[in-house]
């Protein structure tokens, strides 16, 4: 009984503590994510954008709307209209099906449908969410890339 009377005042003070802010008011707990919308053709889909460097800088571009070419039987890629900041990236990363990424060395967005090896430069800025099959329709497409609020 009594490990349970203070499990029962403990409780308030773990709520108390979870419920903790940074500074700028967002929960210490909650992990600051972005979302975008991706339309190609008739299909609609959203993906969710890790926070780094690169991102945010891809992010300041958007609303885009972009002509993504197939690459290699394996993505589609695209010029976006500037380079983009790598500071504080990875020299490059293994890229898979429903990846979004940034391809440093040619300045351009890459989206993965198929699984692909290592790539020098290649920064990940997020993953769709699903319906990666969309990207897999033949020749170029037409996309529109926003952020949702």
């Amino acid at each position: 009984m009594k490990l349970f009377a203070a499990t029962l005042i403990s409780l308030p003070l773990l709520g108390a503590a979870l419920a903790q802010t940074h500074p700028k008011g967002a929960p210490a707990y909650e992990a600051k994510t972005m979302k975008i919308r991706l339309t190609i053709g008739e299909a609609v889909l959203t993906a969710t954008l890790r926070d780094n460097e690169t991102t945010r800088d891809f992010v300041s571009l958007l609303p885009l709307t972009l002509t993504l070419k197939d690459y290699a039987a394996t993505e589609k890629i695209s010029d976006l209209p500037r380079r983009l900041s790598t500071k504080g990236t990875p020299p490059g990363t293994d890229a898979s099906a429903g990846d979004i990424t940034y391809y440093a060395p040619w300045g351009n967005l890459a989206l993965f449908y198929r699984d692909s090896g290592h790539a020098s430069g290649l920064v990940t800025l997020g993953k769709i969410d699903g319906g990666v099959e969309a990207l897999r329709e033949p020749g170029p497409l037409k996309a529109r890339i926003e952020l949702v609020k």
